[in-house]
């Protein structure tokens, strides 16, 4: 393959794998705790370039682009106030647990209700537990102490979903439960609208790339063949 075609395609590949991020990202800039996923690009590599005949270093040519490891960034968003008897956040470190299907998943989206039942539950339905891993009822009142809910620190957490992480809990969590508010996305909406833009031109340069070289290609081959029959 022409060097040139696989760098611009590398490129091209890296900016829809970032595209992809950044619309997910976008679509949940009013999802509760959410924190957004990034990664970094990288060069491959560069290929050493060299005479032919006398073999002095003439320089380096870029061999592509290629995504580094994708992590969620955990940075804590601000706090929102919302009144509401059940909206709870934490500042500071930790996750609150809650029960799924799967097993036990972590979370720092305190939007919770009361189920028929009476217990606190996620708005998937899952039970909140507390700090024993047990579910938690809500009072005759509609309400539950903010020290009923069960913080956990959870080094390492991998996301699962948009707002569940799995981990093994350890240690002792800083944070401390908020009533009555909500963390917010971790996402600034206009940030992410101008990396889009910048995302979606340097996909565009690589189209432009790619069609330059074919175009050349084609140029050349049609020369080639003119010679050949000439």
């Amino acid at each position: 393959m022409d060097l040139g075609l696989y760098i611009a395609a590398s490129g091209m590949v890296a900016e829809q794998v970032r595209q992809d991020q950044l619309a997910n990202d976008l679509a949940n800039a009013s999802t509760p705790g959410f924190k957004p996923d990034e990664s970094t690009q990288r060069s491959f590599g560069n290929v050493l370039l060299a005479n032919t005949e006398g073999g002095s270093a003439v320089g380096s040519v870029n061999e592509g682009v290629a995504l580094g490891k994708s992590y969620t960034n955990m940075t804590q968003a601000s706090m929102q106030e919302t009144g509401e008897p059940l909206d709870f956040a934490i500042e500071g470190s930790g996750f609150f647990a809650v029960k799924t299907a799967q097993g036990v998943r972590y979370t720092r989206d305190g939007q919770f209700t009361a189920s028929s039942t009476g217990v606190l539950t996620d708005t998937n339905g899952d039970p909140v537990l507390d700090q024993r891993g047990a579910q938690i009822k809500v009072g005759s009142t509609g309400t539950v102490a903010p020290s009923a809910l069960g913080i956990f620190e959870v080094p390492g957490a991998v996301k699962q979903g948009e707002d569940l992480y799995t981990g093994k809990a350890s240690g002792k969590p800083t944070g401390t439960v908020r009533q009555g508010s909500l963390e917010g996305s971790g996402v600034d909406a206009a940030k992410v609208m101008v990396e889009m833009i910048t995302s979606l031109r340097s996909f565009q340069s690589g189209q432009q790339a790619v069609q330059a070289i074919g175009q050349t290609l084609q140029e050349s081959a049609s020369q080639v063949g003119s010679i050949a029959t000439g």
